[in-house]
């Protein structure tokens, strides 16, 4: 490969991005890669390859470089996960995408429009992550997250953290997880204070761009730490006054993890949030983004105009009614179908 190729001609991979300023993984030159966070600590596996999107860009083969943006770019045009071209150390054309992972915006103030706000781009898989306890799982949420990944016909990961937490509500907390596992879901539960299941979580990850969501305090940064020794993120715990997390990662980046049997991957951390509004889902198509719902879509006595709330002959409704589909799940669904 050429590492003299002109810098006109230089594509790379936003791996952070900050108030006017993006950092950007390099393809062609080689020199160590930072860590994503700040000005940029050096990361501790500087050998460690990255699969992207549409091309290949090592750890070890890569400079990260801080760049701006060309004035025909603007900020919320550019997120984590997308390939660039850059020229004269600007950001000048963002390339095509194969996917991207949006959220219903937070509006400004009461009464203003909703706004399309994308978290991050070109992604394998989605792990949403919660905790066992210390904050307990909001489980509404979680089938928010795996809606998102089904419309985007992205594999789902679920990762519980805080394993060693789990006591009380243990056998609920396992009937949970075992639903997901019935559904088809992946589940990984880890402890980063023990270690355990990290190992499994690391296998699950490699040779994939993960992206990691869920809410402040359900350890995404300490689990970080556990996957990748030496990142020594900041990681802050649950707030004894409210019971609520507190946000300790402030911006979407993008690391790197060593090599596994499929290869090297990487991991998007993302804020912390306690909302996720659906972006760009049809109502009328959500059941199909359930699994245990999408083999009776087209099946109810109105077809596919049934809202599947109060219409008889729901088939939806029956299979709820006959034990096939959980009413949580149900209920889970109707209040995201009426969000839409």
């Amino acid at each position: 490969m050429d590492t003299h190729k002109p810098l006109s001609d230089t594509q790379g991979l936003i791996i952070s991005k900050t108030t006017g300023a993006y950092g950007v993984m390099l393809e062609q030159l080689s020199l160590p890669l930072r860590s994503a966070s700040g000005m940029l600590r050096d990361h501790p596996n500087p050998s460690t390859p990255l699969r992207v999107a549409g091309g290949s860009a090592t750890a070890g083969g890569g400079e990260l470089k801080s760049c701006t943006l060309t004035s025909r770019l603007r900020p919320e045009q550019v997120v984590v996960g997308d390939r660039v071209r850059l020229a004269g150390g600007q950001i000048v054309e963002v390339l095509p995408r194969r996917n991207q992972l949006a959220r219903r915006g937070v509006p400004s103030r009461p009464g203003a429009h909703t706004f399309e706000q994308v978290i991050a781009a070109n992604v394998d898989q989605v792990a949403p992550v919660f905790a066992a306890a210390n904050p307990a799982p909001k489980w509404n949420l979680l089938d928010r997250y795996l809606a998102v990944a089904g419309a985007l016909d992205l594999p789902a990961l679920i990762v519980l953290t805080k394993a060693d937490l789990a006591r009380a509500e243990e056998d609920e907390l396992c009937a949970a997880l075992d639903e997901y596992r019935r559904l088809g879901y992946r589940v990984a539960q880890t402890s980063a204070e023990s270690g355990a299941g990290v190992d499994d979580l690391r296998a699950g990850l490699s040779g994939r761009v993960t992206l990691l969501l869920g809410k402040s305090g359900v350890g995404k940064t300490s689990l970080l730490n556990a996957l990748e020794p030496g990142l020594g993120l900041r990681v802050a715990g649950v707030s004894a006054a409210t019971g609520k997390g507190r946000h300790t990662t402030t911006q979407v980046a993008l690391f790197p993890l060593a090599g596994g049997d499929d290869g090297a991957g990487g991991v998007i951390d993302t804020p912390g949030t306690r909302e996720f509004g659906l972006w760009d889902v049809d109502p009328d198509e959500l059941a199909l983004f359930f699994p245990e719902m999408r083999p009776l879509v087209g099946q109810c006595k109105f077809g596919l105009d049934c809202r599947h709330d109060e219409e008889p002959g729901c088939a939806i409704r029956q299979a709820v009614l006959g034990g096939q589909i959980s009413p949580r799940r149900y209920q889970s669904y109707m209040r995201l179908r009426t969000e839409g």
